[in-house]
C-alpha cells in the first residue's frame, strides 16, 4: 500500500474535506482518481464505501465525470446501495443517461425511493416513456402520485423544479399541535424554513417561519402568527422567471400553487442557483450557435449540434462576398482596399458583439425593455460614434503612413465611424426585434448582428474608395 493510499484510507471520514478530493485548481486530484480507478479493477468495495461513497453528491458527481467512461458503471455496481442517486443530477445529462439506460429499472426504482421530489423528477424526466412507467410502478402510491403531478407540468417549469413534500398545517393548529405534528411526522423534507398554512381544499392562505414557530407559546394558534405568502408561483411559471423572483425579493423557499391556488409544492433557494446557472451557461451557448451541447458529446453529436448556425453563417457570408464582388474593379486597382477590408470588418463585428451581449443578457434577466429601450438605443449609438472616432482615427492615421496615402487613411477611417455606429445600434435592435417577434435572441442574433457588420463596413469602405478615387 502507498502512503497516499494509506493516508486515504485509515483518515476518519469525519476530517475528510473539500481538499482532499480536489487539487489546487479545483479539479479532482489524479492521484485520487488513481486510487479509485484501482480499487475498481481490484473490486475493492471497502475502499469505495471508505473513500466515495462518503463524498458530498456534488463531489461524486465530480468523480464520475472525471474517471474512465468504462468505470462509472462498474463502481456504481460495487457501491450498490451506498450509491447517492442524487449524484447524477449533478452530472452532464450524457453521462447521466448513459448510466441510467445500463442500470436496471428496479433499481433505479429503489434509489429514487430514497431521493427528494425534485432530485426524482430530475431523472425521471429524461427516460423513455415505458421505461419511466415501469419505474413508478415500483413505488409507493403517494410518491407516484406525486413524481406523475411534477412530471405532468411543461419542461422548465416551476412545477417541474418544485419539491412536492413541504409542511402544510390548517390554520386552527395550535403551535404546540404544530410543533408535536413536525417532531412525530416521518414524511416531512429534510431540511425546511417554511411552514405552509392551508384550507381544507389545499388552498394555500398563508405562511409561517421557523423561527416564528420557535418564539411563540405553545397555546397560540397558527393563524394569529401567520402571514400572506411571499409571491406563490404558479407551477406553469418558467423556472427563469421564478429564478428572477427569487433574486428579486431575497427568498429562501416560495410556494408553489396550482390554477386553482392550491398548494402542490415548494420551490427551494438550492433549486434556483441551479436554474441561475443553467440559464446563464444555455444563454452563453447559444450566443456561440452551439445549442445545448456539453463536454461529454460525442464527435457526431458535437458536430450535428453545430453544424446548422455554421450553414447559416456561410449564406450570410455569400452575402458579404456578393458585396465585395461589386467593387472588383476598384480592388484591382488599389490592393490597399483588399489589405484593409478585414479590419474594418472584424472590428465592427467585435463592436456588434459587445453591444449585442449585453442586450441579450439585458433581454433575459428582464432589465430591458419597452419602457427604457430608447434611452440604451441612444446610449449604445453614442458609444459606437465615440468608439469609431476614437479607432477610426487611430486606423487612419496608421494606414495612411503604412500606404503613404492620406487619402486611404481618410476612406477607412470615416468607414470605420459608419461600422462601429451600423454595429452599435445593430448589437441592440436586432436582439430587441427578435424578442418582440417570440424569436430566442441569444439563438439568433449573432449571424444576423455580423452580416449587417460586415456587409456596412465593406460597402461603407469600398463605396467611399470608388467614390473618392474612380
Amino acid at each position: 500500500m502507498t502512503e497516499n493510499e494509506d493516508e486515504i484510507v485509515n483518515r476518519p471520514a469525519a476530517e475528510e474535506s473539500h481538499d482532499d478530493i480536489y487539487d489546487d485548481e479545483g479539479s479532482v486530484r489524479q492521484d485520487f482518481l488513481t486510487l479509485v480507478g484501482a480499487a475498481i479493477t481490484d473490486r475493492d468495495v471497502l475502499f469505495l464505501r471508505q473513500n466515495v461513497a462518503r463524498l458530498h453528491e456534488s463531489e461524486l458527481g465530480d468523480l464520475i465525470e472525471a474517471i474512465q467512461p468504462d468505470q462509472r458503471l462498474a463502481m456504481i455496481r460495487l457501491l450498490g446501495d451506498d450509491f447517492d442517486m442524487t449524484a447524477l443530477t449533478e452530472v452532464d445529462e450524457t453521462i447521466r443517461m448513459q448510466i441510467v439506460d445500463q442500470m436496471p429499472n428496479d433499481q433505479i426504482a429503489a434509489a429514487i425511493g430514497d431521493l427528494d421530489s425534485d432530485d426524482a423528477v430530475y431523472i425521471l424526466e429524461d427516460l423513455d416513456d415505458e421505461d419511466r412507467e415501469e419505474i413508478l410502478a415500483q413505488l409507493p402510491f403517494t410518491e407516484r402520485v406525486r413524481l406523475r403531478r411534477a412530471l405532468d407540468y411543461p419542461e422548465s417549469s416551476a412545477g417541474r423544479r418544485m419539491q412536492t413534500e413541504f409542511v402544510a398545517v390548517p390554520p386552527f393548529w395550535t403551535v404546540g399541535q404544530t410543533i408535536d405534528y413536525m417532531r412525530d411526522e416521518e414524511d416531512l423534507p429534510e431540511s425546511f424554513t417554511q411552514i405552509f398554512v392551508i384550507d381544507p381544499t389545499f388552498k394555500l392562505l398563508g405562511a409561517v417561519n421557523l423561527d416564528a414557530i420557535l418564539r411563540t407559546k405553545r397555546g397560540v394558534k397558527i393563524e394569529t402568527i401567520m402571514h400572506a405568502t411571499n409571491h406563490p408561483i404558479p407551477a406553469e411559471m418558467d423556472q427563469e422567471e421564478a429564478a428572477q423572483l427569487f433574486e428579486q425579493y431575497d427568498l429562501l423557499s416560495a410556494a408553489v400553487v396550482d390554477e386553482n391556488e392550491r398548494l402542490v409544492g415548494v420551490l427551494t433557494i438550492d433549486d434556483v442557483v441551479d436554474v441561475i446557472q443553467e440559464e446563464a451557461e444555455e444563454d452563453l451557448l447559444r450566443l456561440g450557435g452551439v445549442g445545448d451541447e456539453e463536454l461529454s458529446d460525442s464527435i457526431a453529436e458535437t458536430s450535428r449540434s453545430r453544424v446548422p448556425w455554421l450553414a447559416v453563417n456561410l449564406v450570410t457570408a455569400f452575402m458579404a462576398a456578393s458585396v465585395i464582388s461589386l467593387f472588383e474593379a476598384t480592388i484591382q486597382e488599389i490592393v490597399a482596399l483588399a489589405v484593409l477590408m478585414p479590419i474594418v470588418a472584424g472590428m465592427g463585428g467585435n463592436a456588434g458583439s459587445q453591444t449585442m451581449t449585453v442586450t441579450v443578457r439585458a433581454l433575459a434577466t428582464r432589465n430591458l425593455d419597452i419602457h427604457n429601450a430608447f434611452r440604451v438605443v441612444r446610449r449604445e449609438a453614442g458609444v459606437g460614434l465615440l468608439n469609431g472616432l476614437i479607432f477610426g482615427v487611430s486606423i487612419g492615421a496608421v494606414a495612411g503612413f503604412w500606404f503613404q496615402d492620406p487619402n486611404i487613411g481618410g476612406i477607412i477611417a470615416t468607414a470605420m465611424l459608419i461600422n462601429m455606429m451600423a454595429a452599435a445600434i445593430a448589437g441592440i435592435l436586432i436582439p430587441l426585434s427578435l424578442d418582440r417577434f417570440g424569436a430566442d435572441p441569444a439563438v439568433s442574433s449573432a449571424v444576423f448582428v455580423t452580416t449587417v457588420t460586415d456587409i456596412t463596413g465593406f460597402f461603407a469602405f469600398l463605396g467611399l474608395a470608388t467614390w473618392w478615387f474612380m
